[in-house]
């Protein structure tokens, strides 16, 4: 019926499929917020693992040092510095997670079914892909977009006060 080549770049992928999925329903089923935290930064270790097999190793570096590392250790500071009680865990609904399972699993294949008979047109070869994409991002970044990404430093550095703020204000 499908017709695939088993290559170590298809393994690659459903393994680093596997991670992100796996990280992703366990950052949403876990009870321990530490446990949370660390499943999701294995969804992002995943991903920059996607962004590898996509030749793109910049975004895939930028992707561990910021949100794999960063977020995630902001993350646990942001639980260590608040208060929080235990919650009231909710009954166990077994038909409810039984239906939600079928429907993920008729999600699936309703994806696999249109990704498997889509005909996707050949990228037609770009001029304008650089010899050192990270530089040409750089340059890029720092020449045309320079007043975004100011900005966006400021917006972070705003939130990551705003955090503190919050945190000591919860903790008194």
């Amino acid at each position: 019926m499908f017709n695939v080549d088993i290559t170590g770049e298809l393994v690659a992928f459903f393994a680093f499929a596997a991670i992100i999925i796996g990280g992703s329903v366990l950052m949403i089923s876990l009870e321990k917020v530490v446990h949370m935290v660390i499943s999701m930064a294995a969804a992002f270790l995943g991903l920059a693992g996607m962004y590898v097999l996509l030749d793109a190793e910049f975004v895939a570096f930028v992707q561990v040092l910021i949100y794999a590392g960063a977020v995630s250790i902001l993350m646990i500071f942001g639980i260590m510095m608040t208060k929080h009680g235990g919650g009231d865990g909710q009954p166990a609904r077994p038909l409810y997670e039984a239906l939600v399972a079928v429907g993920a699993l008729c999600l699936f294949g309703l994806f696999f079914y249109a990704i498997r008979t889509t005909e996707f047109p050949d990228a037609a070869p770009s001029a304008a892909v650089a010899e050192d994409n990270t530089m040409a991002i750089g340059e890029l970044l720092f020449s045309g977009y320079i007043v975004p990404f100011e900005l966006l430093s400021v917006l972070l550095t705003v939130a990551f006060i705003g955090a503190i703020a919050l945190a000591k204000k919860g903790a008194d």
